[in-house]
């Protein structure tokens, strides 16, 4: 579990496929203090991942993202050289800064707007069944980063959602090189998921 609070972005160093069809990452932390050890988790760019091995004391951290993950995130999409946003796992004693983000992307999401200045908004458009997990002023996870939702457009067709960015979440993040038609993983709010998903299942069985 992860709170959505960005602390370091490390660069891709290798990228390789494997004969069964995963994707070994090597990702450089760029002095970042954090110490994992084989077996802990890492979210990249909002997706959770598991150090292969123990890192030797200054190289690189290595991954295997599955078929799975590759299907459903930006991962697959890395190249040497590309930034990812880190974030080492939660604990009972963590500061829930951000809010509860298990790190499992929902899909990709596709930047249709960019508006820099002072009230700097990126619009982006959700894969399709995602957006009904997005309510306005609630939390959404892009490439593991908390956000508020700042608007919504709910239409069944074209539909988009809006998050604010504020100067210190530019500064910390890639944010600021967004692009239109960047994509990006998007985790929607557990809980607004699992009340969603209990509503549509089961509301009608309980006696009211």
């Amino acid at each position: 579990m992860f709170t959505g609070i960005i602390r370091a972005t490390g660069r891709v160093s290798a990228a390789n496929t494997t004969p069964d069809g995963r994707l070994r990452l090597l990702i450089d932390p760029l002095g970042w203090a954090h110490r994992p050890a084989a077996g802990d988790s890492i979210a990249v760019d909002g997706c959770c991942l598991t150090i292969v091995s123990d890192p030797p004391p200054q190289g690189p951290w290595a991954f295997d993202v599955v078929p799975e993950s590759l299907a459903k995130t930006t991962l697959g999409r890395l190249a040497v050289g590309s930034t990812v946003h880190l974030e080492h796992a939660a604990s009972a004693s963590t500061l829930l800064d951000g809010h509860v983000v298990q790190g499992h992307v929902d899909g990709v999401a596709s930047v249709l707007a960019v508006n820099a200045g002072s009230d700097w908004r990126v619009r982006l458009r959700p894969p399709p069944g995602l957006l009904q997990y997005i309510i306005p002023k609630g939390s959404v996870t892009l490439a593991g980063v908390s956000l508020t939702v700042a608007d919504v457009n709910p239409d069944q067709v074209d539909g988009w959602f809006e998050v604010a960015l504020i100067p210190a979440t530019l500064e910390r993040t890639t944010f600021r090189g967004l692009a239109v038609g960047d994509t990006v993983n998007l985790e929607c709010d557990a809980m607004a998921k699992t009340v969603v998903h209990w509503l549509r299942h089961f509301g009608s069985r309980s006696g009211g």
